[in-house]
């Protein structure tokens, strides 16, 4: 029943049969779930929101409205939704290939049409699997979150990944059984129920029906399916990444050997980003296919024949209809090739930012490393601020002080004077034993003039409206009001600086940005995890009026891909790979520009 080269024959077979009337499927289907799922999906991400009536922008806050009863409500209906489309798909597609010989065309047309009708059995279906496998991992996931909260709570998530302490690998210990167990009795659940979709499509079983009879089937056989069914997967995972590699190998050299000439470059270009498209709609047709492909022969297997499909009548001139989409995707192709091409900027402005000064060279948040980034030919440095126990304004990323020097006290609980005391350079090497933590007064002083501040300010529970007063009294004070940036997670932060001083410019750091939630800041600048960064989230926070700044962006070839993206600012370790790189694009010429930017592109 399993073996594995008689599987790859039968779908293979099934391919060859039934390539186009897929296809045809496939287009239809994802223009219908387009219009349908991506606004629906959006719009009641926006409507909660707006119910909800508070910002929804930092960690914290969304957070609080993931687990509140309408977040929740919401977050169960989205991953519904979306299994949903999946299983819609699927189904559509088992029909296509159960179907007999005939117009490709009218058994796509037929195999919609039957998908719709059989709607709320889908949709029962969908919610009887989904649910059980959220119902299964919820007591895991509620255990997981208080034995985190009791073991961890107390740590900053940039300690336990710089510092790894002993409480972070005990919390995995017993952490990761639970998980496993959880893997485990998800994988069998879905196996036990892999085969209900084809019974219920297949022989017109009802939901409950489908999923004893997918029971029953895969008695004895789920250990055997699953290396087929997680190979499949890996394979199809694999395909479009290494389509992408090669497409760029053997593709790229032949661009760069093009004669510098816009005439023929831009239509060679033109034509190289509509056939990429087109191969990667193809690559996520044959993906999405895979799978129904496996499941449907694994199920012809296990009952020993068959079952035939026969559609319902379509509607008339479906050829029609059929080419009419196919022509539409080619147009779509070569316009989305062109608005590609057409994106490219020649002209590469962005803003250099040294994180924490040149922390790569010097030990972070010091004077040695703000000096390293003057010479390393930084725009700005950026330094975390927070107040200690006498009300100074210290520079220093982490309260607990134990992941730098390995004393495990709190700056908050410190006096000047015994910060005065404490070596934070000893442990990036002996040429820098005895650098000390400075205050923002000390690192005022000897940036004016010669480097500009990015500021995040890190105020303990309570301290944030103190901090920020004497933050923006000190930039006052040293005339550095057009000369810094305050930076800050929190939106509320962000209100108090613009309360107290509405011409200085600020900084929201974000990890994620939901619909309409830019809406709810006065920040100038977005600051973005720059794995968060995408050129669709770009446009939206530039069309708002606001600047990108993307962080902690250290491989060159990281820092390219964003400038091209469209970011205004990356900070950066290392502001001398950043200003040499940069250097070098000045010197390209435009045609080898463009290549980089395509190239980049094509990584992005």
């Amino acid at each position: 029943m399993l073996t594995p080269r008689s599987l790859l024959h039968d779908i293979s077979r099934q391919i060859r049969a039934h390539l186009r009337s897929l296809i045809a499927f496939h287009l239809f289907f994802t223009l219908l779930a387009t219009a349908v799922w991506v606004p629906l999906s959006a719009g009641t991400l926006s409507g909660l929101l707006q119910r909800i009536g508070r910002p929804v922008l930092s960690n914290g806050q969304i957070l609080d409205v993931a687990l509140s009863p309408w977040g929740l409500l919401w977050l169960l209906v989205a991953i519904g939704l979306s299994f949903l489309v999946i299983f819609l798909q699927q189904a559509g597609m088992m029909l296509v290939v159960s179907s007999r010989a005939g117009s490709r065309y009218r058994v796509a047309m037929g195999a919609l049409w039957h998908v719709i009708r059989r709607f709320p059995a889908l949709a029962t279906l969908t919610f009887l699997q989904v649910g059980s496998h959220l119902l299964l991992a919820a007591p895991f996931a509620v255990g997981l979150a208080h034995l985190y909260s009791f073991m961890l709570g107390d740590v900053e998530p940039y300690i336990l990944l710089r510092l790894k302490p002993p409480e972070l690998w005990e919390f995995l210990a017993m952490a990761l059984p639970l998980t496993a167990l959880l893997a485990w009795l998800s994988a069998a659940l879905y196996f036990r129920w892999f085969l209900a979709l084809p019974a219920m499509m297949l022989d017109g079983l009802r939901p409950i029906s489908a999923l004893r009879q997918s029971r029953a089937l895969t008695q004895g056989q789920r250990f055997r399916m699953a290396p087929l069914v997680v190979g499949t997967a890996v394979l199809v995972a694999a395909i479009p990444i290494v389509f992408t590699l090669l497409f760029s190998t053997l593709g790229g050299p032949l661009l760069w050997h093009l004669p510098e000439r816009n005439a023929v470059l831009i239509p060679a270009m033109l034509l190289y980003l509509a056939v990429y498209i087109l191969m990667t709609i193809a690559l996520t047709f044959l993906g999405i296919s895979a799978n129904s492909l496996l499941v449907t022969t694994l199920y012809h297997r296990a009952t020993d024949r068959a079952p035939v499909f026969r559609p319902a009548a379509a509607p008339q001139r479906s050829g029609v209809i059929a080419w009419g989409v196919e022509i539409l995707v080619l147009a779509f192709a070569i316009g989305q090739a062109g608005w590609i091409l057409n994106g490219f900027e020649i002209n590469d402005q962005v803003t250099v930012t040294a994180h924490r000064g040149s922390s790569e060279k010097a030990p972070e948040n010091t004077l040695a490393a703000m000096n390293q980034a003057i010479e390393d030919g930084a725009d700005y440095m950026e330094l975390d601020v927070r107040l200690n126990a006498d009300g100074h304004v210290i520079v220093s990323h982490d309260n607990n002080l134990r992941r730098l020097t390995g004393v495990d006290r709190n700056v908050s609980d410190m006096t000047l004077e015994e910060i005065a005391q404490v070596d934070v350079g000893s442990y990036f090497g002996d040429r820098f034993i005895g650098e000390r933590m400075p205050t923002l007064r000390q690192i005022i002083e000897r940036a004016e003039g010669r480097i500009d501040l990015y500021v995040e300010l890190k105020p303990a529970p309570g301290d944030a409206a103190p901090l920020a007063r004497k933050v923006v009294a000190l930039l006052q004070e040293n005339a550095m009001m057009d000369h810094a940036v305050i930076a800050s997670l929190s939106p509320e932060v962000i209100g108090i600086v613009r309360k107290l001083d509405p011409s200085l410019r600020t900084t929201l750091f974000l990890q994620f940005v939901l619909p309409g939630a830019l809406n709810r800041t006065d920040a100038d600048i977005i600051g973005l995890r720059h794995t968060q960064a995408t050129p669709d989230l770009l446009r939206r926070i530039h069309d708002s009026g606001r600047e990108v700044a993307v962080w902690t962006v250290n491989r060159v070839g990281d820092m390219s891909r964003y400038i091209d993206m469209g970011v205004d600012n990356i900070i950066t370790d290392r502001p001398d790979a950043l200003t040499a790189m940069l250097e070098e694009r000045r010197a390209m010429s435009d045609g080898e520009l463009l290549l980089v930017k395509l190239r980049n592109w094509l990584r992005t």
